[in-house]
């Protein structure tokens, strides 16, 4: 049943927040945003047409946090809808469950599959029921380490810890020898109780010189399920994303359709709604391709499959939200076959991180700002420009750069071009870093797997 949405609160900050006020206004959705008191002066509070404080001085992260909080904004401003973006509540069935409860859509899976695939062990077990191949490694969280002991041996070192409620590189470690284990354990338990409180964790084998490819997947709430086609994230540091390209270079077709039709297939067993991802790594030596995890929510990459398919991953949500079909003239995506990609686009993510400080983050006020720009450009920036505060209480990231060409050496030479027309001063940010990343010799080959970054420093 279509239920229209008029009025849409965005629970979430920065950049992305910006991204759906700006999808939404284009359907003539009026915006809310809302803004912790470390955020007052933020750019995603001057971007929506209504914006309301949330949470208390000196709680800049539970602000966004408080779902409570949030559904009471929502229902004394007569809010129709909210968006979760990526990241804070992305991932919490609570959330959803509490906005149903008060006669309001989340843009989102619903609560069912958000349990079902936010625990990584679960996802597992659902991938491996529909015959997806998966690591080889736990079938549910670890209870201590002597348990943590015996599988690492079974499994042959090294070995992959990870977090069971959460990703983003969180809670993750790479364990190669026995002596190793139970620091890496603990350690790995800490970080996952802080980003997801959780304090579970397991163990997977761990692949040495990966892809990682990850497949868009879009559903809607009668049943009909499409994929986007794939992204290639396996530049990474430490874990974490640096640099995206759609589609993904040198990928042998019969691999990338399997992997489509693998991430389909997960999404079918759970009945998927909305957007999400389907992520794998692909064993470079033997060319096999295995299931890691799905991400139930917009992701930070999502910009280069709509520049090379032309689809508003963001519009999509909002109007499957309020009930359309894929293929109904609003989405118009019917049928798989009218899907698909034309030339190659990267994205680079620009942080204020010191390369030459082990990539620490840096804080303060952005004194000067240049940005880049011309045919084939896409920027999705949320506290860049002259005068913004950068502060410690958030991410890092400054403005999301994407380049489009029809061949992929044109959109790297365009990134490069870019990267280089950034001009950015009072705080450190990695543009050097990405400049000599998007020029390697690798890179421009596509010849990179997931530790290209560690190797090249």
């Amino acid at each position: 049943m279509t239920k229209p949405i008029r009025k849409l609160l965005v629970a979430n900050r920065g950049e992305i927040a910006i991204r759906v006020f700006r999808a939404a206004h284009e359907l003539g959705i009026r915006t809310v945003a809302i803004y912790s008191h470390e955020d007052r002066f933020a750019l995603h509070r001057l971007k929506a047409d209504e914006a309301y404080s949330i949470g208390k001085p000196g709680e800049p992260l539970r602000s966004y946090l408080d779902i409570d909080g949030i559904v009471d904004i929502a229902v004394r401003h007569e809010v129709d809808a909210i968006h979760p973006g990526y990241g804070f509540l992305a991932e919490n069935p609570g959330l959803p469950r509490a906005a149903n409860k008060a006669g309001i859509v989340v843009c989102g899976p619903p609560p069912t599959v958000l349990e079902q695939l936010g625990d990584k062990v679960t996802a597992r077990g659902i991938a491996a029921g529909v015959g997806v191949p998966v690591l080889a490694g736990s079938d549910k969280p670890l209870a201590n380490i002597e348990e943590a002991q015996r599988l690492a041996e079974k499994l042959g070192y090294p070995v992959m810890l990870k977090a069971a409620k959460g990703g983003g590189g969180r809670g993750m470690r790479v364990v190669t020898t026995a002596d190793e284990l139970p620091g890496s354990l603990a350690q790995a338990q800490r970080e996952a109780l802080s980003a997801f409180g959780s304090d579970e964790v397991f163990l997977e084998k761990f692949i040495p010189r990966p892809r990682h490819i990850e497949v868009q997947l879009l559903g809607d709430q009668h049943g009909n399920l499409v994929h986007l086609y794939e992204r290639d994230c396996s530049l990474q540091r430490r874990h974490q994303k640096v640099v995206e390209i759609a589609p993904a270079l040198k990928l042998d077709r019969k691999i990338r359709d399997a992997i489509c039709q693998s991430a389909l297939d997960i999404g079918r067993a759970v009945n998927y709604q909305n957007a999400g991802t389907v992520e794998f790594l692909l064993d470079t030596d033997t060319g096999k391709y295995y299931f890691i995890e799905v991400n139930p929510r917009i992701q930070v990459e999502h910009t280069v499959t709509e520049v090379v398919t032309g689809v508003d991953i963001v519009q999509c949500q909002i109007l499957v939200a309020q009930g359309k079909r894929l293929d109904e003239p609003e989405i118009d995506l019917g049928s798989q076959a009218s899907i698909s990609t034309r030339g190659y686009a990267i994205q680079c993510r620009v942080t204020t991180e010191d390369p030459e400080n082990r990539f620490l983050p840096d804080y303060g006020r952005i004194t000067g700002y240049r940005s880049a720009g011309g045919t084939g450009v896409r920027l999705d920036g949320g506290t860049a420009f002259s005068g913004a505060i950068v502060t410690p209480f958030y991410d890092s990231l400054l403005v999301k750069v994407t380049a489009w060409a029809r061949q992929f050496p044109d959109a790297a030479r365009r990134m490069e071009r870019c990267l280089q027309e950034f001009r950015i001063r009072g705080v450190k940010t990695n543009l050097p870093f990405l400049i000599n990343l998007v020029t390697h010799p690798d890179f421009l080959a596509g010849g990179y797997t997931t530790r290209f970054l560690d190797e090249t420093p």
